[in-house]
């Protein structure tokens, strides 16, 4: 286990489990945070007895986002006239992102409190949610006068549609769990107690199945968000072809 700059980062068996380990702030994050946590995604999706990613926080909080007192100082100390010099420092902090959707290992999230900011972003970049009954999700940005980052505009309304999706983040208001169940945002409600548990079992089916199946199966899942159905069909049947050439060379 390493705990560094508020991001805990421990691998158990097949499941890598990272962790916002800065509680008293609802795990609110800086950039050294991301900086740190991309650093673990690309040693987890390095690391073959790596089969799948926990997100998850520490304390009562997911992750309540950004903690804008810091970015705020941040910002105002380069000033305006380093805009395009800001705008290049966070596109490679909104590298998190990326990972999470696309990386070879399944990402989970774990969502055991207040979900907000970017804190919802990272939750719907990756590929399975589960909840605790205790968890409540907002965008927050609209309310801060923000209009949101980290791919937010892009993955929340292709989860729970783009009505529900402007409704969230154009009125910035509160969605409880169950609700959030309802909308597709999770896949499951558990209690608090049961949430990380519930995801192992989740972590173990995953490690049952074929690593490179997965991982390709994972590939055409993305690059099917960008292509027509054509090229999804060329991709999809090469892969399941060098799956199926795989299995019968190693006799799985």
């Amino acid at each position: 286990m390493t705990s560094d700059s508020g991001i805990r980062f421990e691998v158990d068996g097949p499941a890598a489990t990272l962790t916002f380990d800065r509680p008293d702030r609802l795990n609110a994050f800086d950039a050294p945070m991301i900086e740190r946590a991309i650093e673990c995604l690309l040693s987890a999706a390095d690391d073959d007895s790596v089969r799948a990613v926990i997100l998850t926080g520490a304390g009562r909080g997911f992750c309540a986002g950004g903690d804008l007192n810091v970015i705020g100082a941040s910002a105002a100390a380069e000033g305006p006239a380093d805009l395009d010099g800001q705008v290049a420092s966070m596109r490679q902090l909104e590298r998190f992102t990326e990972l999470l959707h696309t990386m070879p290992k399944v990402t989970i999230a774990a969502i055991n409190g207040p979900c907000a900011g970017a804190g919802l972003s990272f939750a719907a970049a990756v590929d399975l949610r589960y909840a605790a009954t205790t968890a409540v999700f907002a965008t927050g940005f609209i309310k801060a006068g923000l209009t949101g980052d980290y791919g937010i505009s892009w993955t929340l309304p292709r989860l729970i549609g783009a009505a529900r999706a402007r409704e969230m983040l154009l009125l910035g208001d509160r969605v409880d769990a169950e609700t959030a169940l309802g909308y597709g945002l999770v896949s499951a409600v558990y209690p608090g107690e049961e949430l990380l548990a519930r995801v192992q079992e989740i972590v173990a089916r995953i490690a049952a199945i074929p690593g490179t199946a997965m991982a390709l199966l994972k590939q055409n899942l993305v690059d099917s968000e960008t292509s027509d159905l054509p090229t999804a069909l060329d991709n999809e049947a090469v892969r399941l072809i060098g799956t199926i050439a795989s299995q019968r060379t190693t006799g799985g």
